[in-house]
């Protein structure tokens, strides 16, 4: 058993360390509450770590704690340096950490490795450069002012971009501005064209089309229109009234009349005058108002006549001279009577028709047909007139068939027969035309009870056929 080291000793040896065991307790209690933890660890590190000595007055407390084998605690730091000395380290330990702390966190920032977020490397050229040419260069000793550049900054060579830029080569793109031509005005307005319209009121849209088939003629084409067949020759400016191909596209007027092109002299007074038309009827025709006519424009101009055809070549059967009575009027040696019951239909062929009937001031009736077509005696009889006449009627041919009746063939071609002659009903006595006052192919037939423009009277033709 051991003896205590304190047995036998006197009482004032072991009343001071009470005391100050006891003065040590006080301080304690008066002591700010975070100073007390701060100093057991700088106390118990300094211990550990043999660093500082521990305080004579202490040794009894620690050996009173410790195992028996424990070494005696040396004098704590913070009672060495003293309370306020020791709060003054804790505080300035702890911002020694802080900038550690900070300085490792910033060479992370910098290294290759960093996951945290942030940009890596310098990154390349701003795609939009503000300010155009690039300013002078910062002052060198104020290091980089930030990550925005203005002007046209130049690129870090000692780092790769993350992201290269495309490569459009050595060209340059430059907008594609479109090349504006005037009208200015003098302040440099761009004056826009206005759309102007260019339609011509005229009589061109009146003007009929007609695509000429087999067998078709000039007359029968104008009677089917209800014009004149001049109208039909002038506005196709046909060379003759048998000038018609089958297939061609005719031009048919409107009314009767021709079809003109406004020339630079064409005004509204001089074309009424010309052909003798009111200006009304001009305007009225064509369905415009204005009096003011523009070159080209179409009108139709009604009544008016042309140029009149070129005479056709004739083609003319020689007959004999006529003999006896006067103007080579056969008088006398026809029949004495007429045999014949009705008429036949003088004009041989396809498509020929009354162009015109009998009435006041036209004592016959017109039968349109193709130039050239055969024309035949109406009944049996004798010829008392072949050759030409200026009564109008060109070459013709006349036939007394006896009881006082004759027939009359006029605007022929040709003649086939000779006076004196005498024919049978439906021989042919000549051809198809238009010689004399005639402004087409046909024939004028005539039927008289009396002697030929010889006190006889016209009859209507109609009757005997």
């Amino acid at each position: 058993m051991t003896a205590d080291p304190s047995m036998g000793q006197p009482d004032d040896t072991r009343q001071p360390i009470r005391r100050k065991v006891s003065r040590s307790w006080a301080y304690r209690r008066w002591r700010p509450p975070f100073v007390a933890p701060i100093g057991r660890r700088i106390n118990a590190a300094a211990a550990a770590s043999k660093l500082l000595p521990v305080h004579r007055t202490h040794q009894a407390l620690l050996a009173a704690v410790a195992p028996v084998d424990a070494r005696p605690r040396r004098r704590s730091l913070a009672r060495r340096l003293g309370h306020d000395r020791a709060l003054a380290v804790a505080v300035a330990g702890i911002l020694l950490v802080a900038s550690v702390v900070s300085v490792s966190a910033g060479q992370s920032h910098g290294s290759k490795t960093a996951s945290t977020g942030g940009t890596d490397g310098s990154g390349t050229a701003p795609r939009l450069v503000v300010g155009g040419a690039p300013e002078a260069a910062a002052d060198p000793a104020q290091g980089d002012t930030g990550d925005v550049a203005f002007g046209n900054p130049q690129p870090s060579g000692t780092e790769s971009p993350v992201f290269a830029a495309i490569d459009f080569g050595n060209e340059t793109i430059e907008p594609d501005v479109p090349t504006v031509d005037g009208p200015f005005i003098d302040d440099g307005t761009l004056v826009k064209p206005i759309a102007v319209d260019t339609n011509v009121p005229d009589g061109s849209a009146l003007v009929r089309t007609y695509k000429v088939k087999n067998g078709d003629n000039v007359n029968k084409i104008a009677s089917r229109f209800q014009v004149s067949v001049m109208s039909v020759v002038w506005a196709n400016n046909l060379k003759s009234k048998t000038d018609l191909h089958t297939g061609e596209i005719l031009r048919i007027p409107p009314v009767t009349g021709l079809i003109i092109q406004v020339s630079t002299t064409d005004t509204l007074d001089s074309l009424a005058a010309e052909y003798n038309v009111n200006k009304a009827d001009i305007l009225a025709t064509n369905g415009i108002s204005d009096p003011n006519l523009i070159v080209g424009q179409v009108l139709v101009i009604p009544g008016a006549a042309g140029e009149p055809l070129p005479p056709a070549k004739q083609e003319i059967t020689p007959v004999r001279p006529s003999t006896g009575g006067s103007g080579g009027v056969l008088t006398g040696g026809g029949p004495s009577t007429y045999r014949g019951g009705k008429m036949l239909w003088p004009v041989v062929g396809g498509g020929n028709y009354i162009s015109q009937y009998f009435h006041y001031g036209h004592w016959a009736i017109d039968i349109a047909a193709d130039y050239g077509s055969k024309v035949v005696a109406a009944a049996a009889g004798t010829v008392i007139f072949a050759g030409w006449k200026d009564n109008g009627g060109g070459y013709q041919v006349w036939i007394s068939h006896g009881s006082n009746l004759y027939t009359t063939y006029n605007h022929m071609s040709a003649i086939t027969v000779a006076r004196g002659q005498s024919v049978r009903r439906g021989q042919q006595v000549g051809r198809i035309g238009m010689t004399g006052n005639a402004t087409g192919p046909h024939l004028h037939f005539e039927v008289w009870r009396g002697m030929v423009w010889a006190g006889g009277q016209r009859m209507n033709p109609l009757l005997y056929l």
